[in-house]
């Protein structure tokens, strides 16, 4: 079985949605399993803490759920156009995956949501995707095989799937968002059988 972990940070429950529809994907290919995982806000108030486990949802990652997977997705509101702090802070944590090799030929994606349009998507997904080649993965995108991205309105991207949420923070997904994040869920999983 092919463990897919998908692991991301949502402040607003954006970025939680795009993973579930993304673990919906992985899920639909026989022999994939999805592993859905977050990570904690970060503060800068250095005595905050967040809990050691969450009070709902995903549980926090490890380095050992990278070093195990078979394949990976991550997914990070937009922070100016970056990956927002906490993932940031969780992949800084990685060096020791990196000096061993441990997600060398892995494939990965990455997912992204943000306010507007044009609101910085494809320059966070690449902020995403330049520590996974560090790391030696496989970066797979969204092919334009794919009819949803010809079409879409709203989000979604070769580089990635994405959400716009609207100013208010209120956009409902869109049937195009949704499927492409199916669609890169599914690939992730395809990709990481063939590879595996």
């Amino acid at each position: 079985m092919a463990k897919i972990l998908v692991l991301y940070y949502s402040r607003y429950g954006s970025v939680k949605k795009m993973a579930q529809h993304i673990s919906r994907g992985i899920e639909s290919v026989n022999g994939a399993e999805s592993i859905i995982r977050t990570v904690p806000a970060v503060s800068t108030t250095i005595e905050a803490i967040e809990p050691e486990i969450p009070e709902s949802g995903a549980q926090y990652a490890t380095l050992d759920d990278l070093k195990n997977c078979d394949g990976l997705a991550i997914g990070s509101p937009t922070r100016f156009g970056n990956m927002a702090a906490p993932l940031k802070f969780f992949l800084d944590k990685c060096s020791s995956l990196w000096l061993h090799g441990d997600l060398v030929n892995k494939p990965a994606t990455c997912f992204s949501s943000t306010s507007s349009l044009h609101g910085g998507q494809e320059t966070t997904l690449i902020s995403m995707m330049l520590p996974l080649l560090h790391m030696g993965c496989v970066i797979s995108g969204i092919p334009y095989t794919e009819p949803d991205l010809n079409s879409t309105k709203t989000g979604g991207t070769p580089y990635g799937a994405t959400h716009v949420t609207g100013l208010d923070g209120k956009n409902p997904f869109s049937e195009e968002e949704q499927n492409l994040c199916f669609a890169q869920g599914k690939r992730i999983a395809e990709l990481a059988i063939k590879l595996g």
